[in-house]
């Protein structure tokens, strides 16, 4: 193998093979990727890539390569990002105490928080991740220094808060990660206290999945859940919280997750001198990878 290749890695997650290929995104004069928070993937395809420092937004195409950078002086440390099913972008930007909302073309239609403007038991006080419902209600996880999660209307008028600083149920301990499910319960990553927490859409405490290590990130095709965790790992889940496979991840951790329509899996995954995006190519069932080396 040339000095310059990286080597092939398989791995599977019970269910499906898939091939490493990082870093996924490729440079550009326009913009590389730094410290990257989170990603999503828009109904084209293409490949947001959310990071703290300037230039925030870095937009790519399927094939990797740069299309579209946004800037915005307000989007001071960028944390958590969400693309709902009409192309809308929110942007979380934890230390400024804000969600940007911003429409398929980027301009913005709303902003949730006060700029710089922290509050206690209140939106906001470093929030983490957002997450939107199909009939646009906005839950967002609020995160290093509350520890309770927010929901909004459609249009952004705050309707409820639940939670609070604690190990039981209905309690957190840096919500990291949040996810509104196919069945209308809400997934909160409840990063410290190593486990999921679940919630009707009203913030009533259902149930919760443990035997994980510091969730932080969660994703869902609507038949099955995907979390990485600080292990560093992926793991795959079904709806009742069952661990159906597990695959490590390749960075110090992987901090975002997002899933294409291939069955696909890409992860923003922070490391030592590497920060980048990562593909996790599907490339068939269980097997497959055995099945390729053979051939």
């Amino acid at each position: 193998m040339p000095a310059n290749e990286a080597p092939d890695f398989f791995m599977t997650d019970g269910q499906s093979d898939y091939q490493m290929v990082r870093p996924w995104q490729k440079p550009s004069p326009r913009g590389n990727v730094g410290v990257i928070s989170q990603l999503a993937l828009d109904s084209r395809g293409r490949v947001f890539v959310l990071q703290r420092s300037a230039p925030q937004l870095l937009i790519y195409g399927p094939d990797g390569e740069l299309d579209t950078v946004y800037e915005n002086p307000r989007l001071t440390s960028g944390h958590g990002l969400f693309i709902d099913g009409a192309d809308n972008v929110y942007l979380v930007s934890y230390d400024a105490h804000q969600v940007l909302a911003l429409d398929a073309a980027l301009e913005t239609r709303f902003e949730l928080g006060h700029f710089n403007a922290p509050r206690w038991g209140a939106p906001f006080n470093h929030p983490t991740d957002v997450a939107v419902a199909p009939d646009g209600e906005i839950y967002v996880s609020d995160g290093y220094g509350n520890a309770c999660v927010h929901r909004f209307s459609a249009e952004g008028r705050h309707l409820q808060t639940w939670g609070g600083v604690g190990q039981g149920p209905g309690e957190f301990s840096t919500p990291h990660g949040v996810w509104v499910l196919a069945d209308d319960r809400v997934a909160v990553c409840d990063r410290d206290n190593d486990r999921i927490q679940l919630f009707d859409r009203e913030g009533r405490y259902l149930t919760q999945w443990a035997g994980l290590l510091r969730p932080m990130d969660i994703w869902s095709n609507g038949r099955e859940v995907f979390v990485t965790e600080q292990a560093p790992r992926v793991s795959r889940l079904d709806l009742s919280g069952a661990v159906l496979g597990r695959f490590r991840t390749f960075g110090v951790y992987g901090h975002g997750l997002w899933g294409a329509a291939d069955g696909s899996l890409f992860v923003a995954e922070q490391g030592h001198g590497m920060h980048c995006v990562t593909k996790y190519e599907r490339i068939g069932p269980a097997g497959a990878a055995a099945l390729r080396s053979r051939a």
